[in-house]
């Protein structure tokens, strides 16, 4: 449920010969093609939805590295999202505490989407399968009815802005809107918006930051992920592209030469730092116990509050470092008035622009 943002600034072509650069240029394919790609996965949901549309709303969830870590399983009566660990990070989350949070996001998705098509149902967890989300639609009424909402109609909208916000802060009636949006049984939400607290919050997320680089198994991990031409990032479907972070596109061996040239502690820190004081606030989650059900049950309260944020017209990002780093976490904990327990999700908020949208795969690909 983070994107990194890999900085490239103008003149990068120059590192490779004009013949071998042109090419690689008609070979990296065109932002029309990837926007028309994107579009298709995001169509409005149909009034009489097969259950593969469903799934594909489900799929426009939140998740790590967009990895994409999940597998569904249609029956007659429940849709099942299976957590997929041939896609797992297990550099950045060794744990699977991601994974199960970005089940929880593609359930929140589901649920709501349900509903809007008066096919309202339950979220559960199940120890199946190494454990598994259950959605078991609820028996058929007479005349069902549809409730549709304000985080459904976000759902096609929902992006996580990896860029700088404009700084103003949200107002009261806002901030009490993401709250009740965000805030679930099992699930602590604490928003943060006093510049002393963000500051600290700051100092964490440079602290893991450093230490992550510093980790070759991390950056490994982080550069397989990278997608830098829309044809490598249509091809499959999902990763980290270069454009949804406001970044040139690239053929994707060039992109690869440059990640090694430019992807540098001091330059990521500042940029990190940039981007938290651009921000209006920041959202912390911490669930009631440290295992998988929940870190859905987080994975559940973070997709609503990013759902009600973009309904608000505001934007988000990731800012996972100080929970990914196991030693930052006893400090953050502390910082929001829990020690003790272990923060799930950092992410900070605010007015911002629009990028591209991330790809998914199709629906078919996700099947179980």
């Amino acid at each position: 449920m983070k994107r990194r943002h890999i900085l490239m600034g103008a003149g990068t072509l120059a590192v490779a010969g004009s013949g071998a650069a042109y090419l690689g240029m008609q070979q990296m394919g065109s932002m029309d093609d990837y926007h028309a790609s994107v579009a298709t996965a995001r169509a409005t949901l149909a009034e009489h939805p097969q259950m593969q549309d469903l799934v594909r709303y489900a799929t426009l969830a939140a998740n790590g590295h967009n990895t994409q870590p999940w597998r569904f399983r249609i029956e007659a009566r429940r849709i099942e999202i299976l957590p997929d660990f041939t896609r797992r990070t297990p550099a950045v989350d060794p744990d699977n505490h991601h994974l199960y949070a970005s089940l929880g996001c593609a359930a929140e998705n589901l649920s709501l989407a349900a509903a809007a098509r008066a096919r309202a149902g339950e979220i559960s967890f199940s120890t199946a399968d190494a454990g598994a989300v259950v959605f078991a639609f609820n028996r058929a009424q007479s005349k069902p009815v549809a409730a549709v909402s304000p985080l459904f109609d976000a759902i096609t909208r929902r992006q996580s802005t990896r860029a700088e916000f404009d700084g103003p802060s949200v107002s009261a009636a806002e901030l009490n809107s993401l709250e009740a949006a965000g805030t679930m049984p099992g699930v602590n939400l604490i928003l943060i918006t006093a510049r002393p607290q963000m500051e600290r919050v700051r100092e964490l997320v440079l602290a893991g930051n450093r230490t992550q680089m510093a980790d070759a198994a991390f950056v490994r991990e982080l550069k397989s992920w990278l997608r830098f031409s829309p044809r490598q990032a249509m091809s499959t479907g999902d990763g980290l592209f270069s454009a949804t972070t406001g970044n040139p596109t690239l053929p994707a061996w060039l992109g690869h030469v440059m990640f090694e040239r430019v992807f540098k502690v001091d330059t990521e820190n500042e940029k990190y730092a940039r981007q938290i004081q651009s921000s209006a606030g920041i959202a912390v989650f911490v669930s009631a116990r440290d295992d998988p059900e929940h870190w859905v049950q987080a994975g559940r309260a973070c997709q609503r509050f990013a759902l009600q944020a973009t309904a608000l017209g505001l934007k988000h990002a990731f800012i996972n470092q100080p929970v990914e780093v196991a030693g930052l976490r006893p400090e953050l904990a502390a910082l929001v008035g829990l020690p003790g327990r272990r923060p799930d999700i950092v992410m900070r908020f605010g007015h911002g622009p629009t990028l591209p949208f991330s790809a998914r795969r199709p629906v078919a690909a996700v099947l179980a």
